[in-house]
C-alpha cells in the first residue's frame, strides 16, 4: 500500500502541514478572502480549520488548490514571475 504516486505532488503531505504552510505564507485574512469559511474568519485556528477540512470535502478541495498554486511558484523556474499571490511576509 506504500506506492508511490509521481503524478501526485498532495502524496505524502498531511492537511495539518498544508494548513500551516498557508497560514505561514498568506496569514488567516487572505486565506478568509481566497476561501470565505468561518474557520478562517472568525477566531481561526489550526485546531478548529482541521476538524472543519476534515468534514468538509469542498473546503478541504480549495485549500489543497491554493497549497497546490503556492507551492507551484515557489519553483525556481517561477521565482521571477509576480503572480496572485506573492505577497509573501518574510
Amino acid at each position: 500500500m506504500s506506492e508511490k504516486q509521481p503524478n501526485n505532488p498532495l502524496h505524502g503531505v498531511k492537511l495539518a502541514d498544508i494548513l500551516s504552510y498557508l497560514v505561514e505564507e498568506l496569514g488567516w485574512e487572505h486565506m478568509a478572502d481566497e476561501i470565505p469559511v468561518r474557520c478562517f474568519q472568525f477566531d481561526p485556528s489550526i485546531k478548529s480549520s482541521l476538524v472543519f477540512l476534515r468534514k468538509t470535502q469542498w473546503a478541504r478541495d480549495k485549500v489543497e488548490a491554493l497549497y497546490l498554486e503556492l507551492i507551484q511558484q515557489d519553483k525556481p523556474s517561477d521565482k521571477a514571475s509576480h503572480g496572485k499571490y506573492n505577497t509573501r511576509k518574510r
